[in-house]
């Protein structure tokens, strides 16, 4: 159910999803419903896709007027300057706009989503960080919408009885092209076992309009106790909930998957420390730990400005560890090599790399060959490891 309120003391409206792909609203009062189009790719879409149609309750006919303005049987596009639409959506190929249903025998889960303003970096796309909140708010939907969410952060109902909580200890991304913003994109998840006490996620990233896959994703969850933290078996009742979902398909190719072990730094084979981040209070999930997506961020601190200005992230593999909490403070190291470049590519100008001298105002080269870093989130105290992750680099030149 999505809700959508004016102002000028009109009434709220209730609007929701049917099967044909139209959006009936149940109270007798419309509100004014504004479809806002960020560029020009997108308000062609949505005009042509579109079709306002008025419907209340069992008639045909609705509110003639909103404000003196005519609403019924209104076409986007045919009067731009008109805000005021009745909502009655019928778009190509039957997809949901913004909304998220099951699809292949309920299987699979879909939803889309339109890219923020505040999503974006300083290139104008979708940072890695969104993608990942956007995989996860697919995930955690998509366990709602099959009935199977307790009262825990992604839990189902029985290991809400148990205490138990899923945390991911494996998440491989690779990305084709990030998304602009105005874009829509359409992300398919799906879950597997992961060998006897795991879960395996995978997720696909489509463009809306072009249906082209623009990401892949793939990560394996096993079950903690919530208060003890420690990790648990699959009991048999949990099992039995979520198997009945499990779909065995792969959204990356098993050969294509990062399985190589990430190598641990340390202070001597680090190319750059960050020392003394600290997480916030708004960095802490539902599940009293660090957002997963948060320790991304973190990473990032210690990857030299030049890389992150003439590169962009083409993959990222995040191994956890262990939790972190608020009081924690943080150190983030990281690596760089040139990395072999593909066939069909330039071949790259060198094969090693000068790593970036660790002091503040050192300069850092680079080649135009992609990177490989290698990433390590620990404690500053003990030094004990949060995350370790690899990132592949691809040069925007």
């Amino acid at each position: 159910m999505t809700s959508m309120a004016s102002s000028n003391n009109l009434n709220l409206v209730q609007c929701s999803y049917s099967q044909k792909g139209r959006i009936h609203t149940p109270k007798k009062n419309l509100s004014r419903v504004s479809f806002l189009a960020s560029d020009t790719r997108n308000r062609w879409f949505l005009r042509q896709s579109v079709k306002v149609k008025a419907s209340v309750g069992s008639f045909d006919k609705g509110v003639e007027t909103v404000n003196g303005k005519k609403v019924n049987g209104v076409r986007l596009g045919d009067q731009r300057e008109k805000s005021s639409k009745d909502c009655s959506f019928e778009e190509p190929g039957d997809r949901g706009v913004l909304l998220g249903r099951f699809v292949e025998n309920q299987f699979v889960y879909r939803q889309t989503f339109a890219i923020r303003s505040y999503e974006i970096g300083p290139d104008k796309t979708a940072t890695m960080e969104t993608l990942m909140n956007l995989l996860q708010e697919t995930a955690l939907n998509h366990v709602t919408s099959a009935g199977l969410a307790g009262n825990g952060f992604g839990a189902t109902h029985e290991m809400s009885l148990r205490k138990l909580i899923w945390v991911v200890t494996r998440i491989h991304v690779q990305v084709e092209k990030y998304s602009s913003w105005g874009d829509v994109v359409e992300i398919d998840t799906w879950v597997n076992a992961a060998g006897k006490n795991g879960m395996r996620r995978d997720w696909m990233i489509r463009d809306f309009v072009t249906q082209k896959i623009i990401t892949r994703a793939t990560s394996t969850w096993v079950i903690m106790n919530r208060e003890t933290r420690r990790l648990s078996k699959i009991p048999d009742e949990v099992r039995n909930e979520v198997t009945p979902f499990y779909l065995n398909r792969d959204a990356i190719a098993k050969e294509k998957i990062d399985h190589e072990k990430i190598e641990k730094l340390t202070d001597e084979t680090a190319a750059r420390i960050r020392h003394g981040l600290a997480p916030s209070w708004s960095d802490m999930d539902a599940n009293q730990h660090v957002n997963n997506v948060k320790y991304i961020g973190w990473i990032l601190e210690s990857v030299p400005t030049k890389v992150l200005e003439e590169y962009y992230m083409g993959s990222i593999t995040l191994e956890y560890r262990r939790e972190c909490r608020q009081s924690d403070m943080l150190d983030s190291l990281t690596s760089m090599k040139t990395r072999l470049l593909e066939q069909d590519q330039k071949p790259p100008i060198s094969t090693t790399l000068n790593a970036c001298s660790p002091t503040p105002n050192a300069r850092c080269t680079t080649s135009a060959a992609n990177l490989e870093c290698t990433h390590l989130l620990r404690m500053q105290d003990d030094k004990a490891e949060i995350v370790r992750a690899r990132t592949v680099w691809i040069s925007k030149h």
